[in-house]
């Protein structure tokens, strides 16, 4: 069975359609990279999924759970239950979030002792070792106005990965990185690639998604144009996605 379904699933913003009835599934341990232009709808898929926002239409299901249900009225659902629903998944942004009045460790400890997670010396000795895998050791105390791009953004996906989630999804992580810091990131996230963690990348790194990823949806304009393993990155069947992929020079 999927760990993840979304089925029929339609979002708009007053007049304008962002999107327009998408389907896909994931299984447990894949990684699924989202490639299209700006404006194609990706973002808005992620923050459906992390129930930032709410589609109108359509259902997502994790694990045989019911995560989002249109015919559900969502007024009917407590602060509390959305809570819980969030935490299937983890959501690393663009531009890291991290809280600058915190240090490295307690911006990752934060969320799991709000929400009493485990006793605070659990949490502690977690986060260590998440800091320790992301490379960051040497960094606990310092402060997020003290790190690289590239380090705040490794600060970001342990400070997910504390919470534990079915699945980890990240919106355009290097976007706001130069070249160098980028390579630090995708180190990371190959990583937890390489131990199967069930992730989603919004991605505009074409070669990382094609030496990453197990499926690979292409979005343009509010649908998925074209999807399959990661070798439409390399023999793409749409005129639609061969032009996109032009435009990156591969």
């Amino acid at each position: 069975m999927a760990i993840l379904e979304v089925k029929n699933l339609h979002k708009s913003f007053g007049k304008t359609e962002v999107l327009k009835g998408i389907d896909f599934s994931l299984e447990e341990g894949e990684v699924l990279s989202i490639i299209g232009s700006s404006g194609s709808g990706k973002t808005t898929l992620l923050r459906c999924l992390n129930s930032l926002e709410f589609a109108d239409r359509g259902t997502i299901t994790v694990a045989g759970e019911s995560i989002f249900d249109s015919s559900v009225d969502l007024k009917a659902r407590s602060e509390k239950t959305l809570r819980e629903k969030r935490l299937y998944f983890g959501l690393v942004f663009q531009s890291f979030n991290l809280f600058p009045q915190y240090s490295v460790l307690e911006n990752i400890t934060l969320a799991p002792k709000l929400l009493k997670k485990a006793t605070n010396e659990e949490i502690e000795k977690t986060a260590l070792e998440l800091i320790d895998s992301v490379g960051l050791s040497e960094k606990i105390n310092n402060y997020p106005c003290e790190l690289s791009g590239g380090q705040q953004q490794r600060v970001a996906i342990a400070r997910a990965l504390a919470l534990k989630p079915q699945i980890l999804c990240f919106d355009e992580p290097t976007s706001a990185l130069d070249p160098e810091l980028t390579g630090e990131v995708l180190k990371v996230i190959k990583s937890l690639a390489d131990k199967n963690m069930t992730m989603i990348v919004v991605t505009h790194e074409m070669s990382f998604a094609h030496d990453v990823s197990d499926k690979v949806i292409f979005m343009d304009s509010g649908v998925i144009a074209e999807s399959g393993s990661n070798e439409i990155l390399t023999n793409p069947q749409s005129q639609r996605l061969k032009a996109f992929l032009n435009a990156f020079g591969k």
